[in-house]
């Protein structure tokens, strides 16, 4: 197992945060709640998982990363400008008209976005697709996904879930960043998921449950992952919407809505605090 220094990325991923809080209130648009709560497990793939090459985005034998759920591209974007695959300041014209950074990730308009993505859904389907192409290829990179817990009321995921299993592709780790809060409220009340472990473990998945704010619980599994031998690998991470700010956490109303310069500063003044500890 590799040594990882959790201190840098717990830092890294507060760096991420105060990127995200900035650039949506900059545009006005955009969705923070679930952009933040997925700001460690992101952290964790770019700056200490996957084998990527910033100065070589199209790398042969990459790691393959998904965002299934596009719309929480901002946490992305921050990620790919931090690792360097752009220049910082573009970060400043998400959703502007024109910019390559639009409300969910284009593949053809930024380098390290390996697909698409915004239909939810349909990012398990695709990491197959990769994860096959790397067998046919004889190739050996891994393909990780990251997927709301909402997103699991699509049918599609469960198609792409039996399929991961039936051919055995244990190349994919899924996330599953459950934070139980969706744009119109609470996933148990609108169209429950759970039991989440049950279900992925009936289709015939390796199933891990992790704290996905615990940088150490996110690399064990990480590890795990990857030893796993014969079957795909899904890490359901338990999440907080809106984690780091304290008035976007928990709150459904911070799905889709830009903070304010107010309560921008706030935010940063929170977080700064905390890359101080």
């Amino acid at each position: 197992m590799r040594v990882r220094d959790i201190k840098l990325v717990e830092k890294k991923a507060t760096e991420i945060r105060k990127d995200i809080v900035q650039m949506i209130c900059k545009s006005k648009s955009g969705h923070p709640g679930g952009s933040l709560s997925a700001a460690d497990i992101v952290t964790a793939l770019y700056f200490s998982e996957m084998n990527i090459d910033p100065k070589n985005p199209k790398m042969e034998g990459r790691d393959r990363f998904v965002l299934s759920k596009g719309h929480a591209a901002p946490v992305l974007y921050s990620a790919l400008a931090e690792r360097g695959y752009f220049d910082r300041e573009l970060l400043g014209t998400l959703r502007a008209y024109g910019s390559p950074l639009q409300g969910h990730p284009d593949m053809k308009k930024l380098p390290g976005v390996e697909i698409s993505t915004g239909s939810l859904g349909q990012g398990l389907s695709v990491a197959n697709g990769m994860a096959l192409s790397a067998r046919i290829s004889g190739e050996n990179y891994r393909t990780y996904v990251l997927m709301g817990d909402g997103e699991l009321q699509e049918g599609q995921v469960w198609e792409a879930a039996m399929s991961a299993a039936h051919f055995k592709l244990d190349s994919i780790c899924a996330f599953v960043d459950s934070n139980n809060l969706q744009i119109d409220g609470n996933v148990d009340k609108i169209m429950g998921v759970e039991p989440l472990d049950k279900k992925w473990e009936a289709f015939g998945w390796n199933v891990i449950i992790i704290d996905g704010h615990n940088f150490q619980e996110i690399f064990d599994a990480l590890d795990k992952a990857k030893e796993t031998k014969g079957q795909p690998t899904v890490i359901i991470a338990k999440t907080v919407k809106g984690k780091g700010v304290s008035f976007m956490e928990n709150v459904c109303g911070f799905h889709g809505v830009a903070p304010t310069c107010e309560e921008t500063e706030k935010a940063i003044a929170e977080l700064e605090k905390v890359s101080e500890i």
